[in-house]
């Protein structure tokens, strides 16, 4: 299985965008998009490549359903979330 996530763009050099996954800053690579990516937008990276621009009401409730899985998961472990 495959997962691509949506992460927020806070730099953008040439090809090559700084992006924030889930609190942490990591490279994402611009190659496969045709379009212009800014600062503050949302991309779809996976395994390090920005494989779409998505709409930022789209990303959030993504990274809301996400949040909502991983609370789930940990209340189900008996472990309490962090």
């Amino acid at each position: 299985m495959c997962l691509a996530v949506p992460a927020k763009v806070l730099a953008v050099e040439g090809n090559l965008a700084t992006v924030d996954l889930g609190g942490t800053q990591v490279q994402a690579r611009l190659d496969a998009l045709a379009e212009e990516v800014k600062v503050g937008d949302y991309l779809l990276v996976h395994t390090g490549f920005a494989i779409r621009r998505l709409d930022p009401e789209d990303a959030q409730e993504t990274l809301r359903l996400f949040a909502e899985l991983f609370q789930a998961l940990d209340e189900q472990d008996g472990h309490q979330p962090v």
